[in-house]
């Protein structure tokens, strides 16, 4: 179905009320925050990348009236340590992550909100932990297999050629056969004369391709270094292992969630996360509500996006 006709805008910013590290293993700690009202309904919001980090605006999707909002930095992303960390970085580290921070808080269910790599995410914790998710709100869906992965490698030049000849054009003529090898051997450097304008490569790619239009206010900016080398790093990381997630584990999985309310939000042009991942997960659990937004692409700060989204938080505090 298209998006609603009625618009949603970004709820006003406001401050977290409550934020801490928590220690998850004797390497990483886990940086996690709260905001809006303390005993409304639990909402996790799970950012993208992986290793984009989350940010002050992600606050806004949410009425901080009815929500208490609760967000986090995933293994070596954001604010979360050691930054751009790749020793016991997997799916299934940051799965049980999660759980270990709603344990934390004594949260005993909360709606799941997650784009991109979060929406994998989402769909990977849920499987996992069904019976402490209240719903889903997932948006510009990514299911981890290896045609999505090339696609973003290499197909996406179809619609961005200028982006992804800058993109291979980074490395040598002889290292272009396979741009995940020679990009990840760079980024995995120690030396950030080698791995950060390898990650302002990947993340500028990224970045451009993300939008309907030229970089959309409040896109996430690959020209800022540290958010640059946790994205690259990582994404990079999760990509050259299959992102940790069998082939089709999450679709096969998928029926488990039927009896839980979800909310897909996708952008009909979206070219990282192409419409037709999200189609295939809408056909797998027709149950779910399945939003195309017409006017917009990947980034989740589009105005029809963000519309969808907050819409979506909307219709889930009249579920419960």
């Amino acid at each position: 179905m298209d998006a609603h006709s009625e618009r949603y805008d970004l709820f006003p910013q406001i401050k977290a009320f409550d934020h801490g590290m928590l220690a998850l293993d004797p390497r990483h700690e886990m940086y996690w925050e709260q905001s809006g009202n303390p005993d409304g309904e639990p909402v996790v919001f799970l950012h993208g990348g992986p290793g984009a980090g989350a940010g002050m605006v992600h606050r806004r999707f949410f009425d901080p009236r009815h929500y208490r909002i609760i967000i986090f930095d995933q293994r070596g992303a954001g604010r979360s340590r050691p930054f751009a960390e790749l020793r016991d970085n997997t799916t299934g580290h940051l799965i049980e992550d999660i759980d270990t921070l709603r344990r934390h808080l004594g949260v005993e269910r909360w709606l799941v909100f997650g784009g991109s790599w979060g929406a994998t995410l989402a769909l990977a914790y849920g499987i996992q932990w069904p019976e402490h998710c209240t719903g889903f709100v997932l948006r510009g869906v990514f299911l981890c297999r290896k045609s999505e992965r090339k696609w973003f490698l290499y197909g996406m030049r179809t619609v961005f050629p200028e982006a992804w000849r800058e993109f291979s054009g980074f490395l040598p003529e002889d290292e272009r056969g396979d741009l995940l090898d020679a990009y990840h051997r760079r980024l995995t450097d120690p030396d950030p004369a080698v791995h950060m304008p390898a990650a302002r490569a990947w993340s500028r790619y990224e970045n451009t391709c993300s939008t309907l239009l030229p970089k959309a206010e409040g896109a996430v900016g690959g020209g800022v270094d540290r958010a640059a080398l946790s994205l690259a790093r990582i994404e990079a990381h999760y990509f050259r292992h299959d992102m940790f997630v069998d082939e089709d584990f999450l679709l096969d999985n998928v029926g488990g969630l039927r009896k839980i309310p979800a909310v897909i939000v996708q952008g009909r042009y979206d070219i990282v996360c192409p419409a037709v991942t999200a189609d295939e997960l809408a056909r797998a659990w027709p149950e779910a509500e399945y939003v195309i937004v017409s006017d917009a692409g990947h980034s989740a700060m589009e105005p029809g996006i963000r519309s969808a989204l907050v819409g979506a938080t909307e219709k889930f505090k009249t579920l419960h």
